[in-house]
């Protein structure tokens, strides 16, 4: 099995429909063991849901932009780590489906503090259960062009595509790997909340050259497991698409 041994910490599960659940389900069935973090008022809902896991998995509190829960998720996770997922984000409404013009600084840096400097944060926080090194993967959406409707979280993509190179510069000397899968579009709780998010869904359809399942979840999962094990060593700082080869195609 291609995880047999291994430790992940994996965020962003809310429910069996997060992509982030299948690379749980799919990183147990490859032998490893899984944690979750949650906060707040969706801690239930993820307990709820890691019950729906092959093995239960054991859920711990971490909100990215509490300082306090960082400095304590290595003593909370305790023993080591081999991979940690990150699969947040967040933009409040004012920075989705038109609001580019208008989006206040207030709501723009809350964006790019959750969804992109918390890339950073995260890998920080762990690093000292990833010795002697792991591999950190990001759950990306390509924003090296401007899409419709996606106005700041957009930047905020952008920026995290920027802050894994970076981490991947500095985490590599410690044997710790950072890529990225850029997903097409899932429809999840998240996608969900995002204003026009059927016009990604029209398009993916008609463009990728492999088509595209806006239901299925398992390739993004698949992917993500890979780089997790010991297949890609010499592999950091990749943004590695997943998309049924939407990116490679005009229109």
């Amino acid at each position: 099995m291609l995880l047999d041994g291994k430790r992940i910490l994996i965020t962003g599960v809310l429910n069996d429909a997060s992509i982030a659940f299948t690379v749980a389900r799919r990183a147990q069935e490859e032998g490893a063991e899984v944690i979750l973090t949650s906060f707040g008022r969706v801690m239930r809902l993820t307990e709820r849901t890691a019950k729906r896991l092959p093995t239960e998995a054991t859920v711990v509190e971490l909100d990215v932009s509490n300082p306090d829960d960082l400095d304590s998720l290595a003593g909370r996770v305790g023993g080591h780590l081999d991979g940690v997922l990150h699969a947040i984000g967040f933009a409040p409404e004012s920075c989705l489906g038109g609001g580019f013009l208008t989006a206040p600084w207030e709501d723009v840096a809350i964006a790019l503090q959750v969804s992109a400097y918390s890339l950073k944060a995260l890998g920080v926080a762990a690093l000292p259960l990833m010795s002697p090194g792991g591999s950190i993967v990001g759950l990306d959406f390509d924003n090296t062009q401007a899409w419709p409707v996606y106005d700041w979280m957009g930047v905020a993509k952008s920026a995290f595509e920027s802050t894994a190179r970076y981490l991947a510069r500095d985490l590599g000397p410690k044997g710790v790997r950072v890529n990225l899968v850029a997903a097409g579009p899932i429809r999840t709780m998240a996608a969900k909340s995002i204003p026009g998010f059927e016009a990604f869904e029209e398009v993916w359809t008609q463009r990728a050259p492999l088509g595209w399942d806006i239901r299925n979840p398992e390739p993004v999962a698949n992917a993500c497991v890979a780089l997790f094990s010991d297949l890609f060593p010499a592999t950091t700082g990749e943004m590695l698409h997943v998309d049924g080869g939407f990116h490679a195609v005009g229109a």
